[in-house]
């Protein structure tokens, strides 16, 4: 069994458009950290699978499909903030099947953890529509894989938790998975904040009602305010659903430096982040673990928050210097939790 697994996006730089912030740069730096790390070389990378018709089409309808590639022939965008170019609908399809492939080789066993560089993100794209930079919902469509392929080492999964810990509320993932059973989603997210959606009242309904849980975080939350939520909410919820794998939904944009937000982790609250599901998932789901990257639009933030998660997901100890946030951390996340404990019945 191979201790790690990754996704790179093959070829990834021609999805661009100048000064757009979701840039090939951002990939490209993480791959050069794990690199500079040792990590890159002594861990395989996996091709993409090659994603069949239904599966897409069970996550996203064939109107939009069609509309994306058309979209893509042109190279336009899909609205204000999401881009395309020529190169687009494939890159698309090879960041879900990017994603499904570390996925699959987590669930089977042939993989301890997973880590898919998934470029363009994913966790917006709705099940009718693209946005936020978002084309395919790329954690939507690997777990989607895992509940629906039959596999030759592994049972087909029956229940699954997306942990989205993305800068933005994942309004795509969660109106895909609003009302089914067989998926938890839980997402931490700065609030007010685009996409306008992830309240603590939106909870899921029919089959999923209680199997979506949303915590709205206000400005300067940090590695206190988090680590809260991890150990008062989100472990509790996992252990209650008992999920037989997680995935987590990241984008570095939680990080202190980045310029789309106010939050303010650092690289050793990312590490206490995934060391907590990490050592979950150990004790509770066979170690079934795989990473799929979202946003994050600074470099530098970005360098250093692969190297905290990626040092997490191996068990490794956190070796680089703090990077402490010159905000001080506020305290307004304490409502939350409360008010969350209490909904939730925790």
């Amino acid at each position: 069994m191979d201790q790690l697994v990754y996704f790179y996006p093959e070829g990834h730089g021609a999805h661009f458009e100048q000064g757009h912030p979701e840039s090939p740069e951002r990939v490209e730096t993480l791959r050069q950290a794990l690199e500079e790390a040792g990590w890159w070389q002594d861990f395989p990378q996996l091709e993409p699978l090659n994603l069949p018709p239904d599966l897409l089409a069970s996550i996203h309808t064939p109107e939009y499909l069609t509309l994306l590639q058309f979209a893509c022939q042109r190279g336009s965008h899909l609205d204000m903030d999401t881009y395309t170019t020529t190169a687009s609908w494939q890159l698309a399809l090879n960041a879900a099947g990017g994603a499904a492939a570390v996925a699959e080789a987590v669930w089977q066993g042939t993989a301890q953890r997973g880590l898919a560089l998934c470029r363009p993100p994913g966790h917006h794209a709705m099940s009718e529509r693209g946005m936020g930079f978002c084309l395919l919902n790329n954690i939507a469509l690997a777990a989607e894989y895992l509940l629906r392929q039959p596999f030759e080492a592994a049972p087909v999964a029956q229940r699954l938790a997306i942990i989205d810990l993305d800068l933005h509320h994942g309004n795509g993932t969660q109106e895909i998975f609003w009302e089914r059973g067989d998926v938890l989603y839980l997402s931490t997210h700065q609030s007010p904040l685009y996409p306008g959606t992830g309240r603590l009242e939106e909870c899921g309904s029919g089959l999923g009602a209680g199997l979506t849980a949303n915590f709205p975080l206000p400005p300067l939350t940090g590695d206190q305010g988090f680590g809260a939520i991890m150990e008062e909410l989100i472990l509790p919820l996992l252990s209650r659903y008992a999920p037989q794998m997680v995935l987590i939904s990241f984008g570095f944009d939680t990080h202190w430096r980045d310029p789309l937000g106010n939050l303010c982790l650092t690289g050793q609250g990312i590490y206490s982040l995934i060391s907590s599901l990490v050592k979950w998932t150990d004790q509770n789901a066979g170690g079934k673990i795989a990473f799929v990257l979202e946003g994050g639009y600074d470099l530098e933030a970005g360098r250093s928050s692969i190297r905290a998660a990626t040092s997490a997901l191996l068990g490794e100890a956190w070796t680089d210097a703090p990077d402490a946030s010159p905000y001080p951390e506020g305290m307004a996340w304490q409502p939350v939790v409360r008010a969350a404990r209490q909904m939730w019945s925790l």
